[in-house]
This record gives structure tokens, sequence and C-alpha cells, in this order.
């Protein structure tokens, strides 16, 4: 168990995802997420690699800004004994940060419905399934795809280049009314090997503001792991001064217009439950769903443990010796 380190562990980490059975090669984190949290990153400390005695990469962790712990565990390891580890290092790092022991915080993970394993895992462990989710949206591009039409004065176009990665960064965080997205992390997300500019889409008001964005990608290592012609709306957001316009809509249907002439079959996109906005906009041009991701938590204690629990074969057991 140690922390990551660098490029090559990442390219460690991609291969692992990379073997994923075909319908879950797009969870997150997938190939592309990977590359937009840890492409420019050196050493992080809430990243957290497992290896075999040879070195090898078995499993790895990641704890963000939320305290969502995503993890990974090579087919045929010691899943169980692995996990706990994970969970363990995740509530570590999450008592870490508590400003005081009376502050309430909790760990977070998730899996998609269909992985029964992954939830009963999870549920075993002490995490409580949420009652809210994510929905996973399909859109077939084999069937009719209206062009868009923008309000009047409004203009669709890509992003000019980099140096508009700081009003991008602030136009996402007035659309979701967050903190956590900087102009460090936009760049990010427009070096990865799978950006590209013409898929960077904004809606710019008269007066020259950008009040929309929709940034969708593809991935032809995911298609051909896949087996399938993907395009993905990644992320989309409108000011709050220009919502209920019909810009999310506009930005949808430019963007379905441009994978479909690139010959891709099926457009994605996710959103959560409770974005009834952004499911309109999607069901609007065609979009349903396919799927969910289901969220579980369980409490952090702010004093630590002098040991963790195993999960073996269902059951929960006390290690013969402390982590």
């Amino acid at each position: 168990m140690r922390p990551y380190e660098g490029q090559k562990d990442l390219k460690s980490m991609i291969a692992m995802v990379s073997d994923r059975p075909p319908e879950r090669v797009t969870d997150y984190p997938s190939i592309i997420d990977l590359n937009e949290m840890l492409g420019p990153s050196g050493p992080r400390d809430d990243v957290q690699l497992w290896e075999d005695g040879g070195g090898a990469l078995v499993g790895f962790a990641i704890l963000d800004y939320t305290d969502n712990l995503r993890f990974e565990i090579r087919p045929g390891a010691a899943s169980g004994d692995i996990a706990a580890q994970m969970i363990s290092w995740g509530l570590e790092r999450v008592r870490q940060s508590m400003r005081q022991e009376s502050e309430h915080r909790q760990l977070l993970s998730s899996c998609r419905d269909s992985y029964v394993e992954r939830a009963k895992l999870l549920e075993r462990a002490g995490f409580a399934r949420q009652e809210w989710y994510t929905m996973q949206l399909v859109r077939s591009l084999a069937e009719h795809v209206p062009e868009p039409v923008a309000p009047e004065g409004f203009v669709v176009r890509a992003v000019a280049g980099e140096h508009e990665a700081g009003v991008l960064a602030a136009l996402h965080r007035a659309a979701f009314g967050t903190e956590h997205v900087t102009v460090e992390d936009r760049l990010s997300w427009m070096r990865t090997p799978e950006y590209d500019p013409e898929l960077d889409l904004v809606a710019v008001a008269p007066d020259g503001t950008l009040a929309a964005y929709a940034l969708l990608h593809v991935s032809p290592q995911e298609n051909a792991l896949c087996g399938r012609l993907e395009g993905h709306v990644g992320s989309l957001g409108t000011h709050p001064a220009f919502q209920r316009m019909g810009l999310a809509r506009v930005l949808l249907l430019a963007g379905l217009v441009l994978l479909k002439r690139r010959g891709l079959e099926t457009a994605c996109t996710s959103t959560g439950c409770w974005n009834l906005a952004m499911q309109r906009a999607a069901r609007s041009v065609g979009f349903q769903t396919e799927g969910r991701t289901l969220f579980f938590l369980k409490s952090v204690d702010a004093a630590s443990h002098s040991g963790s629990q195993r999960i073996v074969d269902g059951t929960t057991q006390k290690p013969r010796h402390s982590e």
C-alpha cells in the first residue's frame, strides 16, 4: 500500500480499468476521468495504490473533495480484504481532515445498479444505500437530430482556446453553485488525450457573455473496449442569469449533430435524480434512461479505531492485527 507517484502509476491504473467487463468500462473513474484527474499531476496523497509482492498493481482508491471514495480491484485478487483496507484508508483520510471531534462527516461510495457484487460489498462494510442516485441516459443517433435554433442574438460556437479556461471555470461554478472547479481543473480537462476543441461548446449571449457550455468527448480507446461507437456529454451547465431560455437544449442538439456527423451511433450522458432541469432538457432531445448509479454512505467517527473490520464471504470479522 503506497501513495500515487506519477505517470507510471497512471498507466497502470488505466490498464486496470481497461480490463473491466465491457459494460463497466465507462464507469467512473474511466480512462478519460483518470487522465483528467491525474494526467498533469505528480505525487498525490488522495490516491492510494495496492501492489502484490512483485510490485504489480492489484487495486487503487481515490478520495475526492466530497469525501467520495472510488476504488478498483483487479479481478481474482482478495477483493474483500483489499476493499476493507481501502475503506479504512478512506475513513482515516476523512478523520484527519475533520476540524473538530463534534464535526459530522460521512464517507461516500457508489456503483452502477447492475454491479450487484459491489453494492453488497459496501453494505457488508456498513454503508447505507441512499434513496438518491444519478441516471445514465442514452440517445440513438440513428434517429433524426434536428438542427439547434438558438434564442435571438445568441451564438453557439466552439471554445476559442485555453485563454478562455478562466471564464469557463467561473461559468461552471456559477451554474452548479460550487467553489471547487478552478482554472487548473478546466485546463486539465482541455489537456487530456481525448479532448477535442470542436466538441467543447459554448452559447454566447448578445453582449458576448458566455451563458452556457457543453463539454463532449469521444474516446476511441473506450469505444474499442466496449465494442460500441459512443460519444459522451461529459458536462453541461447554464449560468443562473440565462436559465430557462432553452440553452441547455440548444447545446445538446448542437453536440448531437456533431457526434452524428462523425459516424457515432449513440450519445450518452448522466445527471442526478434531483436535477429536473437537465432531465427535461435531455428528454426533450430524445435521451432515455438506461441505468442508475447508486450511492452509499458510512458515518465517520472523529476518533480513530485501533483496528478495522475484514469482509470475508459475506461476514464481518476482526483482523488478527490492527492496520
